[in-house]
Formats: structure tokens, C-alpha cells, sequence
């Protein structure tokens, strides 16, 4: 029962942090699932979560969305999410868990030590952005940094950006999920029983709620540094525990 509640209670803040600033299920609730559940059930069960939420919150955003780069996007995303399903399935747990604490610290640095980027234009950096964000959204359940960095380089309006993001999310979550069943990499326990599934949607359903309630009254700019906080604290907790098992 504290399992299931700690996994809730993570979905619920990454749901509420990703309605307020566009992002937050992955960074927030990969780590934290991890600990809780394991690095490959963790991830399967953040990359569930990430699928519910964006499709909940595209609903509320859909005039904002960019249609066409979701859609380059979402397609390069394919061959990423593959080889990210491979490389899941050899790993160990100590190794995945390290990977998914370093990826979530590695994009959280990125995104705030360069507020400075280049300019970027044309399709192909969108095509890496998506390759590379399907890559980690399956081995760690976090795709936002890729899509955070393209957007600076393309000079990308955030309300546009944040609202795409979410069918993006959507149909990266999806791509992990089918991805890492068809190819056996859901973790030496399998994935997770059916009844999990309405925790989840319950949990999202929940966050997205109170993140709409909140928008009122909490910044994009204030919620992001939450996110950014909760995130580096369960990454960092994430490389510990994953160093601990390779050294024990």
C-alpha cells in the first residue's frame, strides 16, 4: 500500500507540474517510480502516465498545438524508441537505474546552464530532437530535455511549445509502452497488474485538475522551478541507489 500511494502521490505532482508549465510527469515521476517500483516498471509505468496526461491536457490545449512538428516529431521518435526498448532489455537494474538518474540530471543541467543556444532552423533538428526524445522517453521516461533544448534553438513561442508537447508525450508514451512489451523489456516482474491502470489515470486525472486550479495562481516560470527541484532530488536519489546495487 505505501508503494502504490508513494507512486500515486508522484504521478499526481508530475501531472500537476506538467498542466501548469508543460512538462513534468517524466522528469518528476521517472525517478521517483524507479525507486519505488524498479527502473524498467518504473519507466513503463511513467511512460503510461505520460500517454494519460497529455492526451488529458491536449484536450484542454488543442488550439495551440502545432500539428506539423508534432507530427515530424512523433515519427522520428519511432526508430529512438526502439533502440531505447534493445538497450532496456540488456541492462541490469543497477545500470538503468544510473541511466535514468543521469539523463533527468544531464537534461535538468543542459536546460539551465545554456539559456543561450544558437539559432537553428530547418526540419532536420527537429528530426534529431524527436529521435533522441523517443530514445530517452523509453529507457528513461524523460523526453522533455531534447524537446526543451530544439525549442531555444528554434526560437519556439512557449505557449505553442508547452501545448505541443502534449501529443508529443502522448504518442511517445505509447511508442515505450508497445515498444517495450513487444520486445520483453518490462522488467523481471512483468508489467504492471491491470488494477494499476485506473491509479494511474485516477492519479493524472487528479493532477491535471489541481494544475488547472493552481494556473490561476502559480507561474509557468514558478512551477518549472519546482519541477526542476523535485526532479533533481529523485534523480539524484535514483544514481545512488543504482550505484549502491553495482557496488554491493
Amino acid at each position: 500500500m505505501t508503494l502504490l500511494l508513494s507512486g500515486a502521490i508522484a504521478i499526481v505532482i508530475g501531472a500537476t507540474l506538467q498542466r501548469l508549465c508543460g512538462a513534468g510527469v517524466g522528469m518528476v515521476v521517472a525517478p521517483t517510480l524507479a525507486l519505488v517500483l524498479g527502473p524498467a516498471e518504473g519507466v513503463l509505468v511513467t511512460n503510461g502516465a505520460s500517454m494519460v496526461s497529455g492526451f488529458m491536457i491536449m484536450l484542454a490545449v488543442r488550439r495551440d498545438v502545432d500539428w506539423r512538428r508534432a507530427a515530424i516529431v512523433c515519427l522520428a521518435a519511432i526508430p529512438g524508441a526502439f533502440g531505447g526498448a534493445l538497450l532496456v532489455r540488456e541492462l541490469s537494474a543497477g545500470w538503468l537505474q544510473v541511466l535514468i538518474g543521469v539523463t533527468v540530471l544531464s537534461g535538468l543541467a543542459t536546460t539551465v546552464a545554456f539559456p543561450q543556444v544558437p539559432e537553428v532552423r530547418g526540419r532536420a533538428a527537429l528530426v534529431v530532437a524527436g529521435t533522441f526524445g523517443g530514445f530517452f522517453n523509453t529507457t528513461a521516461g524523460v523526453a522533455a530535455p531534447a524537446m526543451v533544448i530544439y525549442s531555444r534553438m528554434a526560437r519556439w513561442e512557449q505557449r505553442s511549445f508547452a501545448a505541443t508537447l502534449q501529443p508529443i508525450f502522448m504518442t511517445m508514451g505509447a511508442l515505450s509502452v508497445t515498444t517495450k512489451t513487444a520486445l520483453g523489456s518490462v522488467g523481471p516482474a512483468g508489467p504492471p497488474p491491470l488494477w494499476f491502470a485506473p491509479v494511474v489515470v485516477g492519479s493524472v486525472l487528479a493532477g491535471v485538475l489541481i494544475g488547472g486550479r493552481l494556473s490561476r495562481h502559480v507561474s509557468s516560470a514558478g512551477a518549472r522551478r519546482m519541477a526542476l527541484t523535485v526532479a533533481s532530488i529523485g534523480a539524484t536519489l535514483t544514481v545512488a541507489r543504482g550505484l549502491a546495487l553495482l557496488v554491493g
